[in-house]
């Protein structure tokens, strides 16, 4: 499916994944681009819904908004998770094939994945059992999406895709609060430590806990070409294949943010942690997709990112 010419809509697209998809379907000759925010619809109500398909005629819809958080949040709030992710999804779908939609892109979650499935994560194991009880409300959410979309297939000939991408990292993540992932969460209070050289950084995980990060620049690199080349019913992941410790993320992040401290560790066992390592060769043979960005190189180009974005704002608050 060629893009350029082509309506899309990135719900989302104003979010930490979706500018990075804009920025790449622009550079690919996309000028029919809709990015709606959520004060204007939203997307958990049927009329903000049908509004939106009235007033932007898309094409092609690709699906990023959502909600999500850290573990305290989302064992705090599981119905929200839950029920805001699953209606935003269901509604777009079913408005989507009334309004003769082309395609449907929709973008899951790793937690999705059984806690007990055999790594690394094959797509063909997605059901074979609950989510991790930290974030089953949220990944069974996800992964209806996921089952709707091959119904709807079947009853009605929909095009909807579905895409399991790994933990993301990269320019423009939140870098404070419950949400914020490890890579940001360090890098944060590794500057702040250096800057006050303070003697060590308290990590809230297991130094031995297993990661797989995938930079956010190439999942979205991997969206847009599922987005071109691909309209199959199964599921595929996006990511890198390899993990790395929280320990050596941690120390990676630390000669690039100049912390000579140490780190203190109070996370769970890594019995208790599991691991979202995921097999990656479907993507590689349905669409060419394969992630370029070494964790080194992307976590370089986040901090960065992050020196840029806030530096200037420490100094003067200094």
């Amino acid at each position: 499916m060629p893009l350029r010419g082509k309506r899309i809509v990135v719900t989302g697209g104003a979010g930490f994944l979706g500018k990075h998809v804009v920025r790449v379907l622009e550079s690919r000759g996309c000028a029919r681009l809709w990015v709606p925010r959520r004060y204007d619809y939203d997307l958990t109500t049927e009329r903000a819904v049908e509004r939106l398909y009235r007033d932007m005629r898309p094409d092609i819809l690709i699906h990023l908004a959502g909600v999500s958080g850290g573990p305290a949040d989302h064992r705090a709030n599981p119905a929200r998770y839950a029920y805001e992710n699953l209606m935003m999804g269901a509604l777009l779908m079913e408005h989507g094939r009334r309004a003769s939609l082309e395609k449907l892109v929709t973008v899951g979650t790793a937690w999705a994945y059984p806690r007990s499935s055999p790594l690394p994560l094959r797509e063909n194991d997605l059901w074979q059992g609950p989510p991790p009880e930290c974030r089953s409300a949220f990944g069974l959410a996800k992964k209806m999406l996921l089952a709707l979309g091959q119904a709807y297939r079947q009853q009605h000939g929909f095009n909807s895709i579905h895409l399991v991408p790994a933990a993301l990292y990269g320019p423009g993540c939140s870098f404070e609060g419950a949400s914020c992932g490890l890579v940001p969460s360090l890098i944060h209070r590794c500057l702040e430590a250096a800057r006050r050289n303070l003697p060590e950084v308290v990590c809230s995980e297991d130094p031995a806990g297993r990661h797989e990060m995938l930079y956010v620049e190439d999942c979205a690199e991997g969206v847009a070409a599922a987005t071109e080349r691909f309209d199959g019913g199964e599921p595929v992941n996006l990511g890198t294949g390899t993990e790395s410790s929280a320990r050596d993320v941690a120390a990676a992040i630390a000669s690039l943010t100049c912390f000579r401290g140490r780190f203190v560790w109070d996370g769970a066992s890594s019995s208790d942690a599991p691991r979202r390592a995921l097999d990656c060769r479907r993507a590689r043979q349905l669409f060419g997709f394969r992630a370029q960005t070494s964790l080194q190189r992307g976590l370089r180009r986040t901090v960065h990112w992050y020196l840029e974005q806030y530096a200037p704002v420490d100094a003067a608050a200094s």
